[in-house]
């Protein structure tokens, strides 16, 4: 049976019509060699049932999955470092299903690597496979951190050899398939409001007001605005606090349901450096880990700015102004999660995310960003722990007392999670570009692929002893 009695095939974005997308053709690969597949991602939409000759049909050689009409490329524009692009839209990738999850939510299965579209924009379409395992490092690693996270559901390798400026050519190829809440990006707003279509945002808007933030009452543009906010402003916040660097925050790359997704140049941080960029090309530090909230709200403020064709200018921007005080609660909440412990109140909590920061500013390069939140989750429980552990020295002066102090105001949040063998080892699972960089040499000069698997198996238990 291909398919298990939990498949719930649901199109929705096909309703909007042929002015949100085309319909196009996945590339013909000369091969198909099935790297990774994401059962438990699978199991939540009824596809773990696929054999492998299965999965390849449907995720490698895109044979429709039952009740599916067929690829379809999504129409968008967007701002790429805050110059405007009216030449965007799915370049390499597609929308190839939608279906709904276990929980009751829409989810889409989209591409990356899959062949040209009108919107290739002379690009050949494709995707490298470092390219590929690299989202599925990045995609594993903050699903297992509790950032919302489109997952990573299939790694194909497809038999090119693929010329890139950026890296060493040829390079092998892949297509990527990822499970998404939404790929209804800012930008696909943007492109009707820069064609003056009022009626495709409100067709737009209520469509994604009712898929994905169904408690705004229909009609309430502001509103969606403000659950877009909301949503954004609580993805930022995980991403500070799981130190992770998206790199490319152009308004084509941020979703209505505020989901990270399209890892390209992504970076975690060794240690706290607020400064810290993921892309080579990031001259001037636009997205740096530090300046990521800054840039998620000005992206907001072009999705606003597309809003006002069809709602007035004081509302969306009493919606946008909700961004700030969200972002500053949902951080506390964040780092709360991170150091395993419960809310004590807003004073008490921001002071521990106040003097965690500054421990990990005064650490510097010895005390990495990581293993701070590894030594102390749970907090006063783990005090044996973190002193008596390799970097107990570190743990003095008048930065940790602050911080030590509002730890242990606070009590721990399940406590019997220590107890999980992750928290006995020394060190925790990163997710850093020199060991990312080593499971990429053993693939490309071996094809070698233990180091990668025993990685992801890693970071899920990780995962695991956090939840």
């Amino acid at each position: 049976m291909p398919v298990s009695a939990a498949y719930r095939p649901e199109p929705r974005f096909f309703d909007l019509g042929e002015d949100y997308g085309d319909a196009v053709r996945p590339a013909d690969f000369p091969q198909t060699i099935l790297r990774f597949r994401n059962d438990p991602a699978a199991a939540t939409v009824g596809l773990e049932t696929l054999d492998d000759a299965e999965w390849i049909a449907h995720f490698g050689r895109f044979q429709p999955l039952p009740g599916q009409p067929g690829p379809v490329a999504m129409r968008y524009h967007g701002h790429q470092f805050r110059t405007y692009n009216p030449d965007l839209g799915d370049g390499r990738g597609f929308l190839a299903a939608q279906l709904r999850a276990a929980d009751g939510r829409l989810l889409d299965l989209g591409t990356k690597g899959s062949g040209q579209t009108p919107w290739s924009r002379g690009g050949d379409g494709r995707l490298t496979l470092k390219g590929g395992v690299r989202e599925v490092l990045a995609a594993e690693m903050l699903e297992a951190l509790g950032v919302p996270t489109s997952r990573a559901f299939s790694l194909i390798e497809t038999g090119e050899a693929l010329e890139r400026g950026d890296e060493p050519s040829p390079t092998r190829s892949a297509v990527l398939v990822r499970l998404s809440h939404s790929h209804v990006r800012f930008g696909t707003f943007q492109r009707p409001a820069y064609f003056g279509r009022a009626d495709m945002i409100e067709a737009l808007v209520e469509h994604a007001r009712a898929l994905y933030h169904p408690e705004v009452e229909g009609g309430d543009v502001p509103g969606f605005l403000a659950a877009v906010a909301a949503a954004s402003a609580r993805l930022t916040a995980r991403w500070i606090a799981a130190g992770f660097v998206h790199g490319v925050l152009n308004t084509d790359n941020l979703n209505v349901t505020g989901e990270s997704f399209d890892y390209g140049p992504w970076r975690f941080l060794p240690w706290y450096e607020p400064g810290f960029t993921a892309a080579y090309f990031d001259q001037t530090g636009l997205y740096a880990f530090a300046r990521q909230p800054e840039a998620v709200f000005w992206a907001l403020t072009q999705l606003g700015g597309a809003l006002k064709l069809v709602a007035g200018v004081e509302p969306l921007t009493e919606a946008l102004n909700g961004f700030g005080p969200a972002y500053i609660r949902e951080l506390r909440a964040a780092f709360l999660e991170r150091l395993g412990v419960k809310s004590l109140g807003e004073a008490a909590d921001q002071r521990l995310l106040d003097t965690t920061l500054a421990l990990l500013r005064e650490g510097g390069e010895a005390l990495r960003w990581e293993p701070l939140f590894h030594d102390w989750f749970g907090g006063f429980a783990s005090s044996a722990r973190a002193l008596g552990g390799p970097r107990g020295k570190l743990y003095q002066g008048e930065a940790f007392d602050a911080f030590r102090f509002a730890l242990f105001e606070h009590e721990p949040d399940r406590p019997e999670r220590l107890e999980h063998p992750a928290f006995a080892a020394p060190e925790p699972e990163e997710m850093l570009i020199d060991e990312v960089e080593a499971i990429w040499a053993a693939i490309d000069a071996g094809d070698d692929w233990g180091p990668f698997g025993e990685k992801i198996a890693r970071v899920r238990a990780a995962g695991a002893a956090r939840r």
